[in-house]
């Protein structure tokens, strides 16, 4: 049964609390008519829907497709500034706007599943985020008069896995999603645990926001979150002090430290086949959240689909953003006070105009103008943006590796053969201290959403604040004569041995700037000044037990050379000229990660606190145990 609770006519002027990003100049922005409606389910859960339709679309002029948004944050807030204000592009054309809470949350019916599995779709209890959408799609196809049958599905974040899940089996009349910042995987590399190193501040703090209550209550902690979680000894102490311990994915937390089939079944990369939609995949190469989803889920759809196919349907566009950075501003620069990297160009503004708008102009209305092959990258650095017929790119590249070698050096030539064990062998060697932890941005760490938090922009932070530490190894490049660029994936390969039976890995790919030519900042005087900057372009961790299965881990064997290789993700990055590059090597990333005792426990959720302990770390770099990081350059490049 059909309920309306509210019918108001906004104009493109309401004044709303949102930022606004550029109207098309000289373009008339239409008024909108809000409606709110219960749309049911198969099994006869109501869903909270707002719409939001430009003014006498109803009956007059060109049929008008339907724009999709599902979200767990709300949609009470969505008037006519959420459209025109961050839409303008698109709102200027004309479309009917959709936007759901999803089952569980604010105003819809029914139960909450964090990522709730995709389940076979038997009877009319069978349900999950495919058959919601899908039942919303039909209903909205009846009930909204003049529409032209054709509908389109984006969303940042976990909206963005809503966004995927509304073209998995689904509804004939979708025809484009645009999953942006997708949780494609919350275990193997997205919010929750990245190769099985437990992502412990966001953990803690989201689950509590999603999973508290039905809507959102943001964590705000006074306390320097290092030191809380110092404090704790483990996560499930740190869980039992806020009185979280039963939220469904904070158990599953504490009883599924390892890849089990829980996590597996909520895995959106497990669920991907060939592309029924059209699929524009967006992701940020600082995104602190879900750098991991766009990319690996663009790789799984992109090697299903036919080869040679003329219809081709999945592309992706990757830019010098944070988490949704492309969707607000102008992102012309991103940092905070500890770091700011500039890139000149309005990227934001220009992935709206010549990616997105067109994108849904033409599956959604047959307007010409979207002419992306595959990929579309802004290389930063250089500062350019580039189109691929594929990700990462081949023609015009080719494979090179960086060497970890002795003295601190970073080279693009392999190491020479040396006596095993001697001291040339080994190209860096440092003890980890659980007990004091590399912070992983500037302190004090406030709680990820909280008040005055720096959380959405630590990554460009200047990590010149840990390279004096003694548990930190780098390896540097001579200043460069030249400049050097690096696209595609980066691997890390180390082979290091360490005194306890289990440890973290953490590798950064760091340009180094000249000093006196990084990011402005203020001294005491308030006068202006420059300081060296040290942007991280590229990291991420391994946690040892999972070097050789995520779903079996293993201790490591104290004092035994292993290989340790994992990704980095995907760079488009130029080295300029002047520059230096660095090679960063820890063991622990505070307390964005939790910290791994460094001895071999079963369960890390709960390890005692006699467990942490300290250990010895090295490194190699010889011709048997060649530590190195394997990068795709242009093939006019030489390493140095």
């Amino acid at each position: 049964m059909l309920r309306v609770f509210a019918i108001i006519v906004f104009s493109a002027g309401a004044s709303v609390s949102a930022q606004r990003n550029p109207q098309p100049a000289g373009v008339v922005m239409p008024e909108y008519v809000r409606t709110e409606v219960m749309i049911p389910a198969r099994d006869g859960v109501e869903l909270h829907t707002v719409i939001l339709r430009p003014k006498g679309s109803e009956t007059n002029g060109p049929k008008l497709p339907i724009m999709m948004q599902r979200t767990p944050y709300g949609v009470d807030g969505y008037e006519a500034i959420t459209i025109t204000g961050g839409k303008p592009e698109l709102a200027a054309s004309g479309y009917i706007w959709v936007f759901q809470d999803i089952r569980g949350r604010y105003k819809s019916g029914g139960t909450f599943v964090m990522m709730r599995p995709v389940v076979e779709h038997k009877t009319k209890q069978d349900i999950d985020e495919t058959t919601d959408t899908y039942d919303t799609v039909e209903w909205l196809l009846k009930n909204l008069p003049n529409n032209n049958g054709r509908v389109g599905a984006w969303g940042i974040s976990y909206p963005g896995f809503l966004a995927m899940m509304a073209g998995l089996h689904a509804h004939p009349a979708v025809k484009a999603v645009s999953p942006q910042a997708p949780m494609g995987d919350v275990w193997l590399g997205d919010d929750f645990f990245h190769n099985g190193a437990f992502r412990e501040t966001y953990g803690f703090d989201y689950v509590q926001q999603l999973e508290a209550q039905k809507t959102d209550k943001r964590q705000d902690s006074s306390e320097d979150q290092y030191d809380f979680f110092l404090k704790h000894t483990n996560f499930a102490d740190a869980a039992a002090s806020a009185g979280m311990t039963n939220l469904p994915t904070a158990q599953l937390f504490l009883t599924n430290p390892n890849y089990t089939q829980l996590w597996r079944d909520k895995s959106e990369l497990r669920q991907l086949r060939a592309p029924e939609v059209a699929v524009l995949q967006v992701g940020g190469f600082w995104d602190q959240e879900d750098m991991f989803g766009p990319q690996a889920e663009y790789t799984a759809q992109r090697a299903q689909e036919k080869a040679g196919d003329a219809k081709h349907k999945v592309f992706m566009v990757l830019g010098p953003w944070n988490h949704g950075g492309w969707a607000r501003g102008p992102g012309s620069s991103l940092g905070n006070t500890f770091g700011r990297a500039q890139f000149v160009e309005a990227t934001g503004q220009q992935y709206r105009t010549q990616f997105e708008a067109p994108f849904f102009e033409w599956y959604l209305k047959d307007r010409k103008g979207f002419d992306l092959e595959d990929t579309a990258s802004f290389r930063t650095g250089e500062n350019q943006w580039h189109r691929y017929a594929a990700w990462p790119p081949v023609q015009g590249f080719k494979p090179a590796k960086f060497y970890l070698e002795a003295n601190h050096m970073l080279t693009g030539k392999a190491p020479a053969e040396v006596k095993e064990n001697s001291v040339e062998s080994r190209a860096g060697s440092y003890v980890s201290d659980p007990a004091n932890p590399v912070p992983y941005r500037h302190r004090p760490v406030q709680s990820t959403y909280g008040d005055h938090s720096i959380w959405r922009q630590w990554l460009v932070e200047d990590q010149s604040f840990v390279e004096d530490r003694a548990d930190v190894a780098n390896f540097d490049t001579p200043v460069l004569d030249k400049d050097v660029t690096v696209t595609g994936d980066v691997l890390a390969d180390l082979y290091a041995a360490t005194t306890g039976s289990d440890g973290d890995w953490i590798v950064k790919l760091i340009d180094i700037y000249p000093d006196g030519t990084g990011f402005p900042t203020t001294a005491a005087e308030d006068a202006p000044k420059t300081q060296r900057y040290e942007l991280m372009v590229a990291s991420e961790i391994l946690r040892g037990r999972y070097r050789k299965s995520f779903e079996k881990p293993e201790a490591v064997k104290p004092g035994e050379v292993a290989e340790y290789k994992w990704s980095l993700h995907g760079v488009d990055h130029t080295f300029l000229k002047g520059h230096r590059i660095r090679v960063e090597v820890q063991s622990t990333w505070f307390p964005l990660y939790d910290r791994n005792p460094q001895t071999w426990v079963p369960n890390i959720m709960t390890a005692p606190a006699e467990a942490y302990q300290k250990q010895t770390i090295t490194i190699f770099g010889s011709a048997r145990y060649p530590s190195h990081l394997d990068v795709n350059v242009p093939d006019t490049v030489t390493l140095p």
